[in-house]
């Protein structure tokens, strides 16, 4: 469990000073739009009232602590699945991947009341309109890991 709790913890903090260092530093919130390396990466203020691709959002205080709920559940539930059937390295990770994740998403939440996308990438003549931040990757990748690295089948 302590590899799962490293991993959550090294997301978490990377997710967290990505959100500074873009939001605040570089003033995003008041900019809205950077062009870093366009059209392949490209900063673009999106705050996410809801969950993924905007869905359920609502600025209404109970869908805030609804979707950090959720979360939060989301994470005890990963938790309790390590502890019971704890897959080898790679889903150990995986699960840190997700639990970084998600924490950083509920950090957004609580101080912001929404959480702060602002990755945007396009390429090949398709220009996508959303964004995301580093805890969606991870949580998107912590999730695909805990699927191809499940825990050990007991009695197989």
């Amino acid at each position: 469990m302590k590899l799962v709790w490293w991993t959550a913890f090294v997301i978490f903090v990377i997710d967290q000073i990505s959100k500074i260092w873009v939001v605040h530093v570089l003033d995003l919130a008041t900019r809205l739009s950077i062009d870093v390396w366009p059209p392949f990466l490209n900063f673009r203020m999106a705050w996410n009232y809801g969950i993924n691709f905007g869905l359920l959002a609502g600025e209404a205080p109970a869908t805030r602590w609804i979707l950090i709920s959720v979360a939060l559940g989301i994470v005890l539930f990963v938790l309790v699945w390590m502890r019971r059937d704890p897959p080898k390295t790679p889903g150990l990770i995986a699960a840190g991947f997700l639990i970084g994740g998600a924490l950083g998403n509920v950090i957004d939440r609580v101080l912001y009341g929404a959480v702060a996308d602002f990755l945007n990438m396009s390429c090949c003549g398709f220009d996508n309109p959303f964004a995301f931040n580093v805890a969606d990757v991870a949580i998107f990748a912590g999730a695909l890991g805990l699927v191809l690295f499940p825990g050990a089948k007991k009695g197989a």
